[in-house]
């Protein structure tokens, strides 16, 4: 049985498939202003990596910022189910996933079994999310691939003492105005994420194994600093922005 699911997210858009639980194909798109347009061209770019038909496909589920836009999935589900079971799907012995996404970040605990059974989030301002960098990184005219390489040459750095995205902009206009280096101000930003994730994660409790999902995941700085703040070691999936699509093509498959 073939199963597909669909992560509608702010930023991107993926897709995974499955052939009974084996992974087929997968695509990740833009998502831009039209989300049933970015989830008809991931999932044609995924059928095509998968190689398989369209029709050959028995069930489809929608999660993500957008999935109530998609008609053609048979159902929708919240991200914070599809990325405890993703990440449980994975690696086994998970019992917190920390989400990172483009709008909104999560703290999630999943029992022996990959069922969520508690949650924080934070989807009322973009502190730490991957928004919150990509503005950055536009303030500081670079590229969201250079920021963690760039973090990691900081020998001091700033603090960044406003949550909320726009004031926090504002805070580093005005050191790059002072003439800091980037090096240290791009710490700091990195910082006070991990800062906004890190009172989440105790909030909520963290119990090991932990792992980690979403796009900001492939920021080692980010990592490796969450990674002494908790004390704790990461688990980070080879994919990890295409964990809440491969829970959905999961819960495709178990439901069917």
């Amino acid at each position: 049985m073939i199963t597909a699911g669909i992560d509608v997210g702010s930023n991107t858009t993926k897709v995974v498939i499955l052939k009974n639980g084996e992974w087929l194909g997968d695509a990740l798109v833009p998502t831009g202003a039209d989300n049933r347009g970015s989830a008809e061209k991931a999932l044609a770019q995924a059928i095509k990596a998968a190689g398989i038909k369209r029709t050959e496909i028995a069930h489809c589920v929608a999660t993500g910022y957008g999935r109530i836009n998609i008609p053609f999935a048979g159902r929708k589900i919240t991200e914070i189910s599809c990325h405890g079971r993703g990440a449980y799907a994975v690696f086994p012995g998970t019992r917190t996933v920390i989400d990172i996404g483009g709008q909104d970040s999560k703290v999630i605990r999943v029992d022996a079994s990959g069922r969520v059974v508690d949650f924080i989030m934070n989807d009322k301002c973009a502190a730490g999310t991957g928004r919150f960098l990509e503005v950055m990184a536009r303030a500081l005219e670079i590229t969201l691939p250079e920021m963690a390489a760039i973090a990691n040459k900081s020998k001091n750095p700033v603090t960044i003492s406003n949550t909320c995205t726009v004031f926090a902009e504002s805070e580093v206009i005005s050191y790059l105005a002072q003439g800091l280096p980037k090096e240290d101000i791009i710490r700091g930003l990195h910082e006070a994420i991990v800062d906004r994730i890190e009172s989440m994660a105790l909030r909520l409790g963290v119990e090991p194994e932990v792992t980690m999902t979403g796009g900001v995941a492939l920021n080692a700085a980010i990592v490796d600093s969450l990674r002494k703040r908790l004390k704790q070691t990461l688990l980070l999936p080879s994919q990890p922005q295409l964990i809440g699509a491969y829970g959905a093509a999961l819960t495709a498959a178990h439901q069917a």
